[in-house]
Order: C-alpha cells, then sequence, then structure tokens
C-alpha cells in the first residue's frame, strides 16, 4: 500500500491559491497571485526538497495538472522539473480529454479511483496544489502526512485547504520549524477522531442552563 503525503502552501486564514505567481490561478477573481515568493528562504526550500527526495508519483486534480503542464515540460532545466517529467502523474479528473504530458494517467471515478490507486505497490502519491481533493481524502481518511506551510498574511479569498464542509479529525503534530521570514512549517499526521472534553468544575447554573437550550432551538 502507499502513502499519500502532502506539502501545501497557506495563508493564515487558510488560501492556498496560486501561490508560484500573478498569472497562475485568477479564478473567481483572485489579485494576489505569487504570494509565496517575498517569504522563500531556505525553510520552505529544504521541506519542498525533502517531500520529493524519495520516489514519488504525482497525485494532481485537473486544473493544477493543466497549471504543470503548461510550465514544467518546458522549464527541465530545473531539478524538479527533470524530477516532475519522471514522474508518473495521477490525474483526478472528469474530463475525457486526453492528457498530453508524459506518464499522465486519468483518474475517472474520483476518490474511489484514489483509493485504489493508495491500495496498489509503487512509491509514495504527493498532492500539489489540487485544493477540490482535499475534502474527499480527508472524509476518506486517505492522506497520511500533511505538511502545512503557513505565510504571515491573510489573502481575504480563494481557494482553502480547509474548505467549508470538510470533515472533521484530530491531527498529531510530528515536526515543525519556523522559517526567517515568519513561515511556520508544520507536519502532521492523523490522530482518529476530534476528542473533546471540559473545564467546567462544577454543574452549571439555571442561566447556562437556559442560554444553552436557547442556543440549540434558535439562531442567535
Amino acid at each position: 500500500m502507499r502513502r499519500i503525503v502532502s506539502a501545501v502552501f497557506v495563508s493564515l486564514d487558510g488560501v492556498m491559491q496560486a501561490p508560484g505567481g500573478p498569472d497562475e490561478d485568477p479564478t473567481g477573481g483572485f489579485e494576489h497571485g505569487g504570494w509565496v515568493a517575498p517569504y522563500w528562504d531556505d525553510v520552505p526550500g529544504e521541506t519542498i526538497d525533502a517531500v520529493f527526495a524519495k520516489p514519488f508519483d504525482l497525485l494532481l486534480g485537473r486544473k493544477t495538472y493543466e497549471i504543470f503542464a503548461a510550465y514544467w515540460p518546458y522549464n527541465r532545466g530545473e531539478a524538479i522539473g527533470e524530477a516532475f517529467e519522471q514522474a508518473v502523474k495521477h490525474v483526478v479528473t472528469s474530463s475525457t480529454e486526453p492528457l498530453s504530458w508524459a506518464n499522465s494517467h486519468a483518474i475517472n471515478d474520483g476518490i474511489d479511483g484514489v483509493a485504489r490507486l493508495k491500495a496498489s505497490e509503487g512509491p509514495d502519491l504527493v498532492i500539489q496544489g489540487s485544493s477540490a481533493l482535499y475534502p474527499d481524502l480527508m472524509e476518506r481518511g486517505l492522506i497520511d502526512r500533511l505538511t502545512i506551510m503557513t505565510f504571515p498574511l491573510v489573502l481575504g479569498k480563494g481557494k482553502r485547504l480547509f474548505a467549508p464542509g470538510i470533515a472533521s479529525g484530530a491531527l498529531k503534530l510530528v515536526d515543525s520549524t519556523v522559517s526567517s521570514t515568519g513561515v511556520v512549517v508544520s507536519t502532521y499526521e492523523p490522530a482518529g477522531r476530534v476528542q473533546t472534553g471540559t473545564f467546567e468544575a462544577k454543574p452549571p447554573s439555571e442561566a447556562e442552563l437556559a442560554r444553552r437550550e436557547r442556543w440549540r432551538s434558535a439562531d442567535v
């Protein structure tokens, strides 16, 4: 069985859209493409290098695939471009349009196809971008390791890593560091269901019980 691992750039408010450049993904009127560059230093660079240090296949949504396929085959002088060229690209898509980039394969049955791929033998499946994949992957418990690089800015709108409706779940922090520019790199692994508790040291007051009932039965 393979692992599914991800390394993702996000803003403080969870936006992951178009980190690489102004024209990467302006959909939805997004105006802040390229927000990663002013904060880049050795820490996020080394984090990405570590993700791709071992053999890997890519797991991509269709839109990220199109971004990559229009860029990396034409920039093969870069080490990561060479690695992406050689890697197998698994693309989750409902389209029947052919995939032109070398070593690309379509997954046309969504998350079920990803689950079958994960159950097969092979290298890690590395997600890049592909915000639309996360809700289903999280709900099915298919992500084994998630590295979040949080940049110190608020983007306000855009495609988010944890969009509304994503399944709940606990995560265990397994590694963390902070860059010289304030980028917080945190690596997590799944830790089961969300656990809850309370700090109440004595029974609630009548007023508190009334408040709870009112909030349960109406919008406030």
